[in-house]
């Protein structure tokens, strides 16, 4: 059901200092600064060979990276986000096998602006797993 490793997700306190570490110390391309604020958070995209790096940084007061910070204060890895082809048909088949979504259960538009979805990390190791339209 799952297809490729879309991106790894880190929670970080300063965006600006984050960038710079992937851009400059690690040689990588980095996009610009994406604020999204339906989903709480400002978003750079760091580009490698076979995958992306998420950074996430707080954008407002209820974002959950925040929540994420307070109990991780020096940030670290905040979900993985795999492609699947049918996203609602990924869905349906995860809740009949007693996978829990998350919010409303319901797709909503993620910052590469697709339908995306997040599973329980209780139900997957302990990792939280967001799901992304291929």
């Amino acid at each position: 059901m799952i297809g490729r490793l879309n991106h790894v997700a880190i929670a970080v306190k300063d965006l600006a200092a984050s960038t710079a570490l992937y851009r400059d110390t690690l040689g990588a391309r980095v996009s610009q600064p994406q604020p999204e604020p339906e989903h709480g958070v400002t978003v750079v995209f760091v580009e490698l060979p076979n995958t992306k790096i998420e950074l996430l940084e707080p954008l407002g007061a209820d974002s959950p990276i925040a929540k994420f910070l307070e109990r991780n204060p020096d940030g670290g890895i905040h979900h993985i986000c795999y492609e699947v082809d049918d996203i609602l048909a990924a869905r349906d088949r995860l809740k009949q096998q007693g996978a829990r979504v998350l919010g409303s259960g319901e797709p909503r538009i993620g910052a590469h602006g697709k339908p995306v979805l997040f599973l329980h990390p209780k139900d997957f190791l302990g990792t939280l797993v967001e799901l992304e339209q291929a």
